[in-house]
């Protein structure tokens, strides 16, 4: 059946009937590559675990304030502390 469009190119055709199409597969990267990370490696490069659990731990606070205090003090566990305690 000729609907005026070209047929996608297909890379593999399994035995269950089912294909990769080229053009599927490019469009599904770019919606992925599109997606913005909601931390970027050096937030998280710069806030360690330990220094997370420890805020939660001693200040009884929820993890996302941690490492939201974290992230402001460039992953300064004392810079952290110090503003979450005067805050």
């Amino acid at each position: 059946m000729n609907n005026g469009r070209g047929e996608a190119e297909v890379l593999a055709t399994f035995g269950d009937g089912y294909q990769y199409s080229k053009t599927k597969l490019e469009e599904s990267l770019r919606q992925v590559m599109a997606l913005k990370p909601t931390k970027s490696s050096k937030d998280a490069a710069a806030m360690k675990r330990e220094d997370v659990d420890l805020i939660v731990n001693e200040l009884g606070i929820p993890r996302s304030h941690a490492e939201k205090a974290l992230l402001e003090s460039g992953g300064e566990l004392e810079k952290a502390l110090r503003a979450l305690v005067t805050s």
